[in-house]
């Protein structure tokens, strides 16, 4: 798996012709930040941030998961929704 064909991916979600569901943009988002940043490294935000504690809790969910598969996953996921959403 090549970081031109992660980078190239990351440009093509941009791209889709209509926005996916709030739960397929979570897992996109979830996997591009494991494949970037790896594990969580930032607290829970507070109660109130709803929409940020959503993709905190996504994001957590992925812990421990390697860089190179959460890229796998992260093309895997945009070539799903082109396929749904087409760009």
């Amino acid at each position: 798996m090549s970081e031109a064909a992660f980078q190239k991916a990351a440009e093509e979600v941009k791209q889709l012709k209509s926005q996916p569901t709030d739960q397929e943009m979570l897992d996109v988002y979830s996997h591009y930040k494991q494949a970037t940043v790896g594990d969580v490294n930032t607290d829970r935000p507070g109660m109130l941030d709803f929409k940020g504690k959503a993709k905190w809790d996504s994001w957590n969910a992925l812990k421990g998961m390697s860089k190179e598969d959460a890229m796998k996953a992260y093309i895997a996921k945009v070539e799903e929704l082109k396929g749904k959403y087409g760009i």
